[in-house]
């Protein structure tokens, strides 16, 4: 027995030796080893300004309150964490839903979870028939209504908690509430940090919109931490280092500029033993927060011209005949830089608590809606019939009434008779217009008699119309915008149709786009509304360095000689500058010099409440409005589009009313700004003179204390 026990002991002794001595230095590395993990910690979005530097979007900071997941906790372990948490804040539990409810019934009631499997499926699971999952499966189903109704409000507002801290993922901070934590609750999770593992306070961060809803559709929204990620761009951001529950851009600027608004993340590395508890923390990088947009918005004159639409809107409706008219849109652009100053829509919808009528800000509707415009792209129709030899500068044509056999009579809106190109514009003829067309599909017009055309003769117009920006994308800067739609039927009278604004349809972007293109002599820019990216200054609304100008693009020369522009621009300054213009009444007189092209279309209700009307939607008239000014050297054109403004003959002129005032607005916004800067630099003279007087009166006091 000695022998045995000190043979055991003997090899218990060598065991040791080898494990200490041989593999010491292993094991200690292995009980030693730890591994550094690099988390990205979210900054807030960079700030956009409107192209004078006011602030339009900002960050307001939120006290919030995290949970950090480290690797090795467990689900007991966080419900415990939760426990505690709920005694010191308030967490809203109506989002918690029935399965999460249940989890956590299996988790409070491991024993009741237990006994609702049966003691044949318990055989079955050890012979391997079923597994875990088949097991919990079983026990969510048997889960009664009753016995989740026991759960009280308490326990709903830690499972509200929990859930939280399990959406997280190891080493990331996941943001338990940030939405009204009071200064108690802030306190209070501050004093007991230490009872509270993975819980901290922190200082998180909301968008803050300066101007209420104005632009709010165009400026986009942003997901919440609650929603993060978009799930069908889930691996795209992945891929670019994003952390599953950030927020990003969700729509227009917000996302088109995510890239800059983003930011770069504060990178931080924690070191973690085996176990995954976290050892050491350091900070690789700050981080900054995004990038600043400047716009090329003018708030000021954006303000004005939504109160305009705003006033014009409801007067109009107060009109019989408009109970389809809903909305109405204006866009003001420069028209040699493609620089949008304002880009403006309303609606008018129901509100559904109350039932009143109320205004929403639809100033994406100018890029992602289109209609019939009508004459305004008569311009763009004497310029086609120029390049295609159909009429040249000064032809005479007889406007009379049209009749193409079994088809109703196609006329002018008055009489006009022998009647030239500028006259056609000024007057607004549409017969001349119908006459380019025919020579355009080489036919040969007889009265009441059948008007064979060429249907090439659709994409010889579509073709030079697409010059002008008609009928195509713009370009401009923001996603999901349209192009509109073309007509498919090729008969001969929807050729005439078409040269008269009242067959394909066009977004109010596009009629900005194309008045440009003939103010500036034949240049179809691309509009844009970023002009500016700048580097942010931390915690101050000020402008910093640019880091990138937006410059303007020229996306084509129209194929047109320069004397047929200036013809086509003379036709537009008769038309709101000369006797019997369309638009004289409007702008005649007007020291800005304008000129411009005004549209009426006769089309079908196409809006919200056209299924009231079955197969056949009524007949509307939807007006529209171009301009540029001053004519002789344009530096803002104007597009104005009044859809479905109204029935029968009740035309209230929501569209020169618009356009007379929002080009008030803008020439007189500008003359007050430069009164302003001259009264400014006056001030400054009158401080620099008076410093040169007491300079001055210095120099004579000195002299005298020494007697010269």
């Amino acid at each position: 027995m000695f022998f045995a026990v000190f043979l055991l002991f003997s090899l218990l002794i060598l065991r040791l030796g080898v494990v200490q001595i041989v593999y010491g230095d292993d094991f200690k590395r292995e009980i030693e080893r730890t591994e550094d993990i690099t988390v990205n910690n979210p900054v807030p979005r960079g700030k956009i300004f409107d192209r004078n530097g006011k602030v339009i979007v900002d960050n307001i900071p939120l006290n919030a309150i995290t949970f950090t997941k480290s690797q090795g906790t467990s689900q007991k372990e966080m419900l415990k964490v939760a426990e505690k948490l709920a005694k010191f804040i308030h967490k809203d539990y109506s989002k918690v839903q029935e399965r999460d409810k249940k989890d956590y019934w299996i988790l409070k009631n491991p024993e009741k979870a237990k006994a609702k499997i049966t003691d044949k499926e318990w055989k079955l699971f050890e012979e391997k028939k079923l597994d875990d999952k088949d097991i919990y499966k079983l026990q969510l189903e048997r889960i009664t209504d009753e016995e989740l109704n026991q759960l009280s409000k308490d326990d709903l507002e830690v499972l509200a908690i929990y859930s939280e801290f399990n959406s997280g993922y190891a080493l990331t901070p996941q943001i338990v509430k940030n939405k009204d934590v009071s200064p108690e609750e802030f306190a209070v999770v501050s004093e007991n940090l230490e009872k509270l593992p993975g819980v901290d306070t922190t200082t998180d961060w909301d968008r803050y919109y300066a101007f209420g809803k104005t632009l709010r559709s165009v400026l986009g929204d942003v997901s919440t931490s609650d929603e993060g990620l978009p799930k069908e761009q889930l691996d795209y951001y992945l891929s670019k280092d994003y952390n599953r529950n950030d927020r990003v851009g969700k729509s227009y600027i917000e996302m088109q500029y995510e890239d800059v608004l983003h930011g770069q993340k504060a990178k931080v590395k924690k070191i973690t033993d085996k176990a995954g508890n976290v050892l050491k923390t350091e900070v690789i990088s700050e981080g900054q927060r995004g990038k600043d947009l400047v716009l090329t918005i003018d708030m000021d004159l954006q303000l004005a011209v939504e109160k305009i639409i705003e006033e014009e809107l409801w007067k109009a409706k107060s009109y019989p005949g408009t109970s389809l008219l809903d909305r109405a849109y204006v866009v003001l652009m420069d028209p040699n830089t493609g620089e949008i100053l304002t880009m403006a829509g309303k609606r008018i919808v129901k509100d559904q608590k109350t039932g009143k009528r109320e205004l929403q800000d639809d100033a994406l509707g100018n890029i992602t809606t289109s209609y019939n415009v009508g004459s305004a792209v008569k311009g763009a129709t004497v310029l086609t019939g120029y390049k295609t030899g159909a009429i040249q500068p000064g032809t005479y044509l007889l406007d009379a009434p049209m009749k193409i056999k079994g088809t109703p009579l196609k006329k002018s809106w008055q009489t006009m008779g022998l009647i030239d190109d500028l006259y056609a514009l000024r007057r607004s003829s549409n017969v001349y217009m119908f006459k380019i067309a025919v020579e355009i599909g080489e036919g040969r017009y007889e009265y009441d008699q059948p008007l064979p055309l060429k249907e090439e003769a659709f994409d010889t117009i579509r073709q030079s119309f697409s010059q002008f920006g008609l009928g195509v994308r713009t370009g401009i800067d923001l996603p999901n915008e349209m192009v509109g739609f073309k007509g498919v039927d090729k008969k001969p009278g929807f050729l005439l149709d078409l040269v008269i604004g009242q067959y394909d349809t066009y977004t109010n972007m596009q009629l900005a786009q194309y008045v440009s293109t003939i103010a500036n002599s034949g240049y179809r820019i691309q509009p844009h509304i970023v002009k500016e990216i700048r580097e942010p200054v931390m915690d101050k609304d000020e402008l910093g360095p640019i880091i990138e100008e937006i410059e303007p693009r020229v996306l084509n020369r129209i194929d047109m000689k320069t004397e047929w522009i200036e013809r086509v621009q003379e036709g537009f300054r008769q038309v709101m500058q000369e006797p019997k213009g369309t638009a004289v009444g409007y702008f005649g007189g007007k020291n800005y010099y304008p000129a411009g092209k005004t549209g009426t279309a006769e089309a079908f209700y196409d809006g919200p409440d056209r299924k009231k009307f079955g197969k056949e939607p009524p007949e509307v008239m939807n007006l529209s409005l171009v301009g540029y000014a001053p004519s002789d050297n344009p530096e803002i054109a104007m597009a104005v589009l009044v859809p479905w403004a109204f029935q029968g003959n009740y035309d209230h002129k929501a569209n020169l009313k618009i356009g007379e005032r929002v080009m008030d607005a803008y020439f007189d916004l500008k003359k007050k700004r430069q009164e302003e800067n001259k009264n400014s630099e006056n001030t400054v003279q009158k401080v620099e003179n008076i410093e040169d007087v007491q300079e001055g009166q210095e120099v004579i006091r000195k002299e005298n204390e020494h007697g010269e």
